[in-house]
């Protein structure tokens, strides 16, 4: 009798391990992402959302943060393996020699726009009224950030003129402008939308969510969202970061339409900052470094 329960129990076992041996395989890898409430960041979401990591053997944990710089921190610290966020952060920190590379992009378009609050429509005209008034990005030192300094040095404007504060992505940024406790702000959809649904005149200064208007601002492709992070872990779990390009391509249909990096576009990136950031344009940024494609070139082949 106990030998035919031990019998069932390792049969039971030896079925249960069959079935769950995918489940067994699989890695842990932690996704930090830079506000899950936009929809620049939607592929990684519904990458999470409809298995498609589980199916590519990754177990992965998406952890959100209120913008790019944070969920950047994360991973330099080492509380996260993987940034999901926007590929100008690795062009920035190769000029201060920290490497992190992209492995798949998946928007087409930055998204930004610079949006004036309702409250303060009458006074700010163009982005040259933005001196000495307070300007939402998600985060101070994220790419929204960037995005700002860069639009005001274009027009002219001082960014030490404009004071910097940090109200997030979704919710907290539709009330920041609705109430008007900012002048104006780096905004993303869907936050922009739902703004511009309860106001019919909402003022956009600068938009990127299109080609033509990403054209006019950088004059040329800019890319935005991307998986990224250390360079010695993707030399370290090249079969992880394989798994995830796999899972983040099978969702992309709507946004990048590759999910390889332009160099044109990463150069885009570099001349940006060049223009905003002293401490870029007198780097010698290697930006070969700062992203590799052949981690799409292999799941696209694979497909």
């Amino acid at each position: 009798m106990i030998q035919k329960l031990i019998r069932h129990a390792v049969s039971a076992i030896a079925a249960l391990t069959l079935t769950t041996g995918v489940a067994l395989a699989q890695t842990k890898v932690t996704i930090a992402v830079g506000g899950s409430a936009c929809l620049c960041y939607l592929p990684t979401v519904l990458a999470k959302q409809l298995g498609e990591f589980d199916k590519a053997g990754v177990e992965a944990e998406l952890v959100d943060f209120k913008g790019g710089s944070q969920s950047l921190t994360a991973v330099l610290g080492g509380s996260a393996d993987v940034v999901s966020g926007y590929f100008d952060h690795c062009v920035n920190l190769a000029a201060k020699k920290q490497f992190l590379q992209a492995f798949v992009v998946y928007d087409r378009y930055p998204g930004f726009a610079l949006v004036v609050s309702p409250k303060h429509a009458d006074k700010i005209k163009s982005i040259k009224d933005l001196a000495d008034l307070k300007v939402g990005v998600s985060a101070p030192g994220s790419s929204t950030d960037f995005f700002l300094k860069y639009m005001l040095r274009k027009n002219g404007v001082d960014p030490a003129s404009v004071g910097v504060v940090g109200i997030g992505l979704g919710a907290s940024a539709v009330a920041a402008m609705e109430q008007g406790t900012v002048e104006a702000a780096i905004m993303l959809d869907p936050a922009i939308t739902l703004l511009q649904g309860k106001n019919k005149d909402l003022r956009i200064l600068a938009d990127t969510r299109t080609q033509k208007d990403t054209l006019e601002v950088f004059g040329g492709e800019y890319p935005g969202g991307a998986l990224y992070t250390k360079l010695d872990w993707i030399e370290k779990n090249p079969k992880t970061v394989q798994a995830l390009t796999v899972a983040i391509t099978n969702t992309l249909p709507m946004f990048s339409e590759t999910g390889k990096m332009d160099p044109k576009g990463a150069q885009a990136v570099l001349d940006v900052f060049s223009q905003s950031s002293p401490e870029v344009a007198a780097a010698k940024v290697d930006l070969s470094k700062t992203f590799t494609n052949k981690f799409v070139d292999a799941a696209r082949g694979a497909n």
